[in-house]
């Protein structure tokens, strides 16, 4: 958290003897669904649709659809909750855009930053949409998952995620999985994007709605170090990127002179020579005539943020064509942040020069909280305990992670006004009070596994004995 933990006691105490907070919990999830249910056609998808989200926000260990349709409604439901997941008749974009109309209203009217980062979802398979060996950020090797591209906003009313994209891999475009892409039920006028052409597409979605009001694009390294991906972005005026980049980037610290020596034989010279070339970010991190700072970048919930940094403006540096010439680029902020560890951030940034560093300092802050959306999302709300595998239910399955979040950024809204800070997991915490499993029969729900685990024997003993000669 970004804000510090200060609170009333009075005010805790006498929230703490209430017994009507509880209500208060009930009446405010009812509220909160009613802004979604016209966007369904019919009432048992509304049914399905509260009985997921709640199911999202409930005490149970795995949150995907069979635990939640058996536990909240029966077996009789857990087909028709698979089905709404799969080829339900309703549209995910009606819901999404009221989905970023509320969150719009609850963070985005302060200036903040929209961000952009992946992460990845381990899977085991090979039959789920989108998956393959793979970088995955979140256990930081290579390894069998599927990734989503995601946007989140950060300003001084909150943070959020905004929007999502699936990231399918080149192969999946190919011959080798024409069938698996048919059986993802992939839309056919799908073609393939890389995830820094998806996270540009995003971007530009977001800010041309007008739901948000945007000071900075932050990103990690690895799409700051895509200069096509800074120079691609649609940025308004008073809109500034500050993106992470790698200890390799170059930059000038000063403009080099160019000059074009004359030749006494062969062609002109197609290129100007410069007076001295770039140097890394690493060797002006590591010059003692720039001096580290340390400063309070923020309040955080552990106290004051601490951080060494030292800036300065310098000249990007960009290759033209010829991939062993480089030129000096537009003028930037370079940030550079240094970690109690020892380890080195290192940032750059088109903002102007007249820009208060104080400005650069807030920039630095806003990056993080995307990271603390995928950590509330993937430890409180079951992000990445879907079970699908189509390409519509992974998507489904995404947007009501983040609408149930949405909801607990209303609550905590709701208890800072009364001087009562939670954090998401307090929230979660909360509403597994008021919710309860509607299915107390336990026996039942093992009797039903046993079932599906005869099933499954079945199924995969006839599907050996037909590979073999047997």
């Amino acid at each position: 958290m970004m804000n510090p933990t200060m609170f009333n006691p009075i005010a805790l105490e006498n929230w703490y003897s209430n017994d009507e907070n509880s209500l208060l919990l009930q009446t405010e999830l009812e509220k909160y669904f009613q802004n979604y249910l016209p966007c369904f056609r019919s009432e048992p998808q509304r049914k399905l649709f509260r009985t997921f989200i709640t199911g999202l926000l409930s005490p149970l260990e795995r949150k995907s659809i069979e635990p939640v349709a058996l536990h909240f409604s029966g077996e009789k439901y857990v087909r028709p909750m698979q089905q709404f997941f799969s080829r339900s008749p309703f549209e995910e974009q009606p819901l999404l855009d009221i989905y970023q109309e509320l969150l719009s209203k609850q963070v985005g009217q302060a200036p903040g930053m929209l961000s952009v980062d992946d992460t990845g979802f381990v899977k085991k398979g090979k039959h789920s949409v989108g998956v393959k060996r793979q970088y995955c950020g979140r256990l930081g090797k290579t390894e069998n998952c599927q990734s989503g591209v995601f946007l989140a906003f950060a300003g001084n009313n909150g943070y959020g995620l905004v929007d999502y994209e699936l990231y399918l891999p080149r192969e999946w475009f190919g011959e080798d999985f024409a069938q698996l892409y048919k059986e993802c039920h992939i839309p056919q006028e799908k073609t393939f994007s890389t995830k820094n052409e998806i996270a540009i597409r995003l971007l530009n979605q977001a800010m041309h709605s007008g739901l948000f009001e945007v000071q900075w694009v932050g990103c990690d390294a690895a799409y700051g170090n895509d200069h096509a991906f800074l120079d691609g972005l649609e940025l308004p005026k008073g809109v500034w990127y500050f993106a992470a980049t790698n200890a390799k980037e170059q930059v000038f610290p000063e403009y080099p002179q160019m000059s074009y020596p004359e030749t006494k034989r062969g062609r002109p010279r197609k290129h100007p020579v410069l007076s001295h070339g770039p140097v890394s970010v690493r060797e002006i991190a590591e010059d003692t005539s720039v001096p580290w700072e340390t400063v309070v970048l923020a309040e955080g919930a552990k106290g004051p943020i601490l951080a060494e940094r030292k800036y300065m403006r310098c000249y990007a540096c960009r290759k033209d064509g010829n991939r062993n010439y480089v030129r000096p680029g537009q003028e930037i902020w370079l940030y550079l942040r240094k970690y109690a560890d020892g380890e080195i951030k290192y940032f750059v940034s088109n903002a102007p020069g007249e820009l208060a560093v104080q400005e650069l300092d807030r920039a630095a802050i806003l990056r993080w909280p995307i990271e603390q959306c995928f950590e509330e999302c993937k430890s409180n709300l079951g992000m990445g305990h879907y079970e699908c595998r189509s390409y519509q239910g992974w998507n489904r399955h995404m947007l009501f992670v983040m609408i149930a979040h949405l909801f607990t950024i209303y609550i905590r809204e709701i208890f800072k006004k009364k001087e009562i800070p939670l954090t998401m997991p307090m929230v979660v915490k909360l509403m597994h009070e008021i919710i309860t499993y509607t299915v107390t029969n336990m026996k039942a729900i093992v009797c039903y596994h046993i079932r599906r685990n005869h099933c499954a024997y079945l199924s995969h003993r006839k599907t050996m004995l037909s590979k073999s000669s047997l």
